[in-house]
């Protein structure tokens, strides 16, 4: 008869207790920031993934109208984005990837907030992972083309919010986030750091 047996016949106890087994690992955190760029808002949104919970840490927008130049508005997304990454050190970053659309100038605008964005997260080689904007929908409501509140609902629902966002980049970009933590990171070829850009893009730096 073993010391728990014993116990239990002295103290009554009809059913024998089990044995005590040693705490498994602690769940690993990550934190993962989204960005949804865009030259008059760029969203963001930080989320703390610990084991299958997933928590908001942060989100909201950097707004970018009240400076004049576009220039101004590159160097503020530039700070913002790196002041983020120094303050919660995300270890991986997601965002919103280039969509095509039939004006030309903002277009161009857009790709350049875009590639500042990857910028500053690439400046502390933190790896990038892009999505389109329907895998973005797809991931989070079920529906490619979902509109933009749609995605906001269904955030409040995921994270027990009580209202919608005043402004929906901000929802946008924790989507992007909340996508990303959905695939894993599977999308290997959209993957980046510093150093496979660099091997990637060879002309492009100087």
């Amino acid at each position: 008869m073993t010391v728990i047996e014993k116990m239990s016949v002295i103290w009554g106890v009809s059913k024998v207790e089990k044995k005590l087994t040693k705490p498994g690992p602690l769940p690993k955190e990550k934190i993962i920031l989204g960005l949804d760029p865009g030259t008059n808002i760029t969203g963001y949104g930080l989320i703390l993934i610990r084991g299958s919970r997933m928590d908001i840490v942060q989100f909201g927008v950097i707004q970018l109208s009240r400076l004049e130049s576009h220039e101004l508005r590159l160097k503020k997304i530039f700070e913002r984005i790196l002041a983020l990454v120094e303050e919660f050190k995300p270890d991986e970053v997601a965002l919103e990837a280039p969509f095509y659309g039939k004006n030309v100038q903002s277009m161009l605008k857009l790709g350049r907030a875009q590639g500042v964005a990857m910028s500053a997260a690439l400046y502390r080689e933190i790896p990038i992972t892009e999505y389109a904007p329907k895998k973005v929908k797809q991931s989070v409501t079920g529906n490619g083309n979902a509109s933009k509140e749609q995605v906001a609902r269904m955030l409040m629902q995921i994270f027990n919010l009580k209202e919608l966002p005043k402004l929906l980049d901000a929802s946008d970009a924790l989507a992007v986030a909340v996508c990303h933590h959905y695939q894993k990171g599977t999308e290997k070829n959209k993957k980046s750091s510093w150093e496979s850009f660099v091997k990637e893009n060879p002309k492009r730096i100087n």
